[in-house]
This record gives structure tokens, C-alpha cells and sequence, in this order.
């Protein structure tokens, strides 16, 4: 795979390993949190509904079972004489009134004919005939009666609550018209939401309240309770068992009052939840009916800021997962480079160290025989010096011909030793060291290389310099090492390159100026760090400035530089001077 591919594919990789690692606990935390949280809302919504439909049902319950106490009371504490009278029974309706407003609407007394002997009310009643009216027929065959919600003479919706006794006159019924609105208002008060409402359903399926004109009630559903269809055939929803048996529900329900049933359904393309308890000892039933998206309105909005706080979420963890990834990548792929390039230096410092034995080879087998003909020079002109040979035309020539030779002679010698010296590294030891003269030394063996550069090379050494404590041969190499850069960088261009010592405050300085290109501000910091090079692969290997940094500051000295591009490089060696 090729480099490019490779680091790609890793980017890749670690990308999708982020978000993996990264998004898959979110998603299961959420998702067992969401799961945890919305059964709970749930069961808790189901348990408030029923607990306010039951405890509607015990008010209502409550407010027919006292209204027929009243009456009941009135009964039995009054003989028919008494309550046959007008007056005495307006008296008591008053009474009724100021103590329960004008819930009581009317009283009479019929009797078991169905003819309204005594009348106190708003309405011209007296000798009314109920004997043909269904309340009647039902209240004379029970001790105590409510009855459902009708029009009657009046024409106005109300119902009847109404007490037998049995005295010397003979049966007779004490009767109460209740107020619809007063009773309806107790049902309206069971508003929930937008969309929640109450109503009441006689075992016909007809309304006994006022039901909310706004909200459509699915009168098919209850009625499959109301009579039984459904109570075998629906499944119970949220763990509610329904009222089972082939009898319809509010038929049990004298023996189970307080039993709430609750369902979900769809009506309309809406989902809405119901709740349904018995009223009036099962011939009733209250029930109520919501949008099933207004009742869980709360939970919706947790679902989708949950959904909103993941995606977010998400979204963030696969930014970080491509940020983080390309920067973790191109770290690996600087460092493989900085290895690669590492590893060709270690190969070229190997290479230059060989060559570096090489050349102390070649020296050492070229000082030998440059020892030799300088020996046999010097033997020719002592046998030219002797009586025989003075009167050779040529002497003088054969003169001058061994004194160029020993004069050459001397000349490789002093290269090979300059040469031997430098690259065999064996004059470690510090010792007192004439500036001037190792500057002078190193610049004779670096002339050459400038002069085909074409650049000057010059010399500005301050004279009377106290000697430094320094290797010889390490400082060589140092003051070798940034004239050879100082020439690499001035290039084949041509440019000036100025070598000077001076004294500074107890040290002894030593500038190397170039004419070169100069140093970007970015390279500065890193230019003496290990294998940290500019030139080309196969030109350096960047561990010169940073062994001839080395070198310096075991010595105790300092070693710093100064550029700017397009103008050169300074660099100041500081060597302190000996105290005595």
C-alpha cells in the first residue's frame, strides 16, 4: 500500500473506531435511560388519570348519594300530612336551597298513582301526572331512585331523586329535581390539557352530562363497554386488567365501584387514552377521553430533546472523531518521516564516519612515501654538494628542482597531519589553545573549497588573545563545521564569508559570518536540535550544529546565532577565558 493509501486507510479506521467507541454508549445509556423514563411517565400518567377520574367518581357519587340523604331525611322525618302541604314544603325547599344553593330545583309528592299531590317550585307541576313516566314506573318499585338525565314536562334537562314510603294513605314518592348545571359543572371540572374531557353515559350510551363541543367523543368505543362487548375481546393496556365476564362492565360495578379501567384506541386517525369508572351502583358510567399526544405532551418533548441533545451529541463526537484523527495521523506520519529521515541520516553519519577513517588512511599511507622523497631530496643535494658535481652546467637547476621538492614535501606533510589530526579525533584532551592559530589552521584547509565557490573567505583576528582551555581537535571540528555550512549556505552564487575573534567580557568570541540566504525565524529555535536539517536528503544530516553545540557547552561556552533572510547567518562561539 502506498503511503498516501496507508495513512488514509488509518484516518479511516480510527475515525469510525472514535465515533464506535465514542457513540455506543451514548446510544445504549439513552436508550436504556429513554426506555426506564418513559415506561415510568407512562405508568405514572395512567395512575394520575385514574386517580383523578376515581376521585370525580367518589365527588359525584358523593353529591347523588347526599342529595338522595337529603331527601331521604326529609321523608322520614316528616309524616305525609305535613309534607302533602304546599306551604310546609316550600318551607322546606327554601331550606334546601339556602343550605345547598339551587341544586334543589323543585320538590313534590306523588303518589302511587303517579299524581303529583303537593308541588314547590318555579313550575306550574301541581297535579301532574307521572304515571306514565318512566322515572316513576322505576321509583315506585325501588326504596331510593336516581334517575337518569331527561327533558320531561319541562322540557329542560334535569333528573330525579326521589324516596318511597308507606304510611295509612299508602304508598307515596317524595320527589327532588336536581339542577343539571350544578351536576354538569362537576364533570367539567375534570379538564386536563388541551384535549381532555369528561362526560357521563347512561347503559344506553346517552349522555347524562354536557359533553365539550370542541372534542369529539368516540361514543362507539364506550358503548363496547357499556355493554360488554368489549370487555372479553380487548386486550388491557399498561398492565390494567379489564372488567371480563359476558355481563356489561357497569353491571358489576355495584360490586366493584372502585374499579378504574383504563385503554388506548385510535378514533378519527387520532390515538387517544380513555379511562372509564361505574357511577350511580353501575348505571352509570364516567368517563373520560384525551388525545393521547396532549396526555403525553411532557414525554414527547423529552423524547425529542433527547433525540435533539444525540444528534448533537453525536454530531460533536464525529467532528471531534475527524479532527482528532487527522491530527493524530499527521503526527504519526510526521514522526515515520522525522524516523525515515532519521534512519538516513544514521546511514550517512555512518557513511560520513567511514569516509572520515578513509581519509585518515589515505593520509597516514601519503604522509610515508611524501616522508621518503623528501629524505632522498635531501640526499641528492648533499651529493650535489660534494666537488664532483660543483662544475655541472645544471647545478643551479638541480638546486632549485630539490628545494621545490622539499618545499612541496614539507607542504603534503603539513596537509596530511592537518588532515590526520582532524579526523583520527586523537587529541581529545584539553588543553591551552591559541585561537588565532587554530583559526588560521582551519581556514588553510577551507580555502580551496571557497575559492571554487567563488567566495571570499577572510580573516579578521584581534591580536594579544589570552589562550582558551579546549580540544584541539574538537574545535576543529566546530570552526570546520559552520565554515563548510557558511559555504553551503553562500552556494555557487559567489559571497563573502568573514571569520574574526575578539574579546567580550572575559570570554573569547569567535564570529562566523555568511553573505548566504539566512535562516527563517520558524528554523531558529530548532537549528541546533539532533538530525534537525534544511539541506536536501543526502546533503546533511543535521547532527553538525548540534554535536559543535555539544562540543561547546562542554567546554563551558556558548554557542548562538543570528539571521535574517536574504541578508546571512552570524554565529558567535563564546569561550571562557581561564582565571588564573
Amino acid at each position: 500500500m502506498e503511503p498516501t493509501g496507508y495513512y488514509r486507510s488509518l484516518t479511516r479506521n480510527m475515525i469510525l473506531t472514535m465515533i464506535l467507541v465514542s457513540c455506543t454508549p451514548l446510544l445504549l445509556i439513552s436508550a436504556i435511560i429513554g426506555y426506564q423514563f418513559e415506561t415510568s411517565y407512562r405508568e405514572k400518567v395512567v395512575a394520575y388519570l385514574k386517580e383523578l377520574v376515581q376521585k370525580h367518581q367518589q365527588i359525584i357519587d358523593g353529591f347523588l348519594h347526599e342529595k338522595l340523604s337529603n331527601i331521604g331525611v326529609m321523608a322520614f322525618a316528616n309524616d305525609f300530612e305535613h309534607l302533602s302541604n304546599e306551604d310546609f314544603l316550600q318551607h322546606k325547599l327554601t331550606s334546601l336551597q339556602m343550605a345547598y344553593g339551587n341544586v334543589f330545583v323543585d320538590l313534590g309528592v306523588v303518589d302511587a298513582k303517579g299524581v303529583q299531590l303537593a308541588y314547590a317550585g318555579p313550575f306550574k307541576l301541581e297535579k301532574a301526572n307521572y304515571a306514565d313516566a318512566e322515572w316513576f314506573q322505576a321509583a315506585i318499585k325501588s326504596q331510593y331512585y336516581i334517575s337518569d338525565v331527561f327533558l320531561g314536562l319541562r322540557r329542560q334537562p334535569h333528573f330525579i331523586v326521589a324516596v318511597k314510603r308507606e304510611s295509612a294513605e299508602g304508598e307515596w314518592l317524595l320527589r327532588a329535581t336536581i339542577d343539571f348545571v350544578a351536576f354538569n359543572t362537576l364533570v367539567e371540572n375534570i379538564r386536563i390539557g388541551r384535549t381532555g374531557t369528561a362526560f357521563i353515559l347512561n347503559s344506553k350510551g346517552e349522555f347524562q352530562t354536557q359533553p365539550q363541543a370542541e372534542t369529539p367523543i368516540n361514543i362507539g368505543f364506550f358503548m363496547q363497554f357499556v355493554s360488554g362487548k368489549g370487555t372479553e375481546a380487548a386486550a388491557p393496556a399498561m398492565g390494567d386488567e379489564l372488567l371480563g365476564g359476558s355481563d356489561a362492565v357497569l353491571r358489576h360495578a355495584g360490586t366493584q365501584a372502585s374499579r378504574v379501567v383504563f385503554e388506548r384506541g385510535h378514533y378519527q386517525g387520532r390515538e387517544y387514552v380513555y379511562v372509564m369508572v361505574p357511577l350511580k351502583s353501575g348505571q352509570w358510567m364516567l368517563g373520560f377521553q384525551q388525545d393521547a399526544y396532549d396526555a403525553f405532551s411532557e414525554l414527547l418533548k423529552a423524547r425529542y430533546l433527547a433525540i435533539f441533545i444525540n444528534v448533537f451529541g453525536g454530531l460533536g463526537i464525529i467532528a471531534m472523531a475527524f479532527v482528532l484523527s487527522n491530527k493524530m495521523v499527521r503526527f504519526i506520519e510526521k514522526a515515520d518521516r522525522e524516523k525515515e529521515m532519521m534512519t538516513e541520516q544514521v546511514i550517512e553519519a555512518g557513511k560520513l564516519a567511514s569516509v572520515g577513517e578513509l581519509a585518515a588512511g589515505i593520509a597516514h599511507e601519503i604522509n610515508n612515501p611524501v616522508a621518503v622523497m623528501v629524505e632522498e631530496a635531501g640526499w641528492i643535494g648533499d651529493l650535489l654538494a660534494e666537488e664532483e658535481f660543483q662544475q655541472t652546467p645544471n647545478l643551479e637547476e638541480f638546486k632549485h628542482s630539490l628545494k621545490m621538492i622539499r618545499t612541496q614535501g614539507e607542504r603534503c606533510k603539513e596537509i596530511t597531519h592537518k588532515l590526520l589530526s582532524f579526523a583520527r579525533k586523537t587529541d581529545p584532551k584539553v588543553r591551552e589553545v591559541e585561537i588565532n592559530e587554530l583559526i588560521t589552521e582551519i581556514v588553510s584547509i577551507s580555502e580551496q573549497r571557497a575559492k571554487y565557490g567563488n567566495i571570499h573567505l577572510t580573516m579578521n583576528l584581534a591580536e594579544g588573545l589570552p589562550v582558551v582551555l579546549a580540544s584541539p581537535s574538537e574545535m576543529q571540528q566546530v570552526l570546520l563545521n559552520l565554515i563548510n555550512n557558511a559555504i553551503d549556505a553562500v552556494g555557487p552564487g559567489g559571497g563573502t564569508i568573514g571569520v574574526t575573534s575578539r574579546i567580550n567580557n572575559g570570554y573569547v568570541v569567535i564570529d562566523v559570518a555568511d553573505s548566504g540566504q539566512g535562516i527563517p525565524q520558524a528554523n531558529l529555535a530548532r537549528i541546533f536540535d539532533p538530525f534537525f536539517t534544511t539541506k536536501p536528503v543526502g546533503k546533511g544530516t543535521g547532527l553538525g550544529l548540534s554535536i559543535c553545540y555539544g562540543i561547546i557547552k562542554k567546554m563551558g561556552g556558548e554557542i548562538s546565532v543570528n539571521s535574517a533572510v536574504g541578508v546571512g547567518t552570524t554565529f558567535h562561539i563564546y569561550l571562557p577565558v581561564p582565571k588564573k
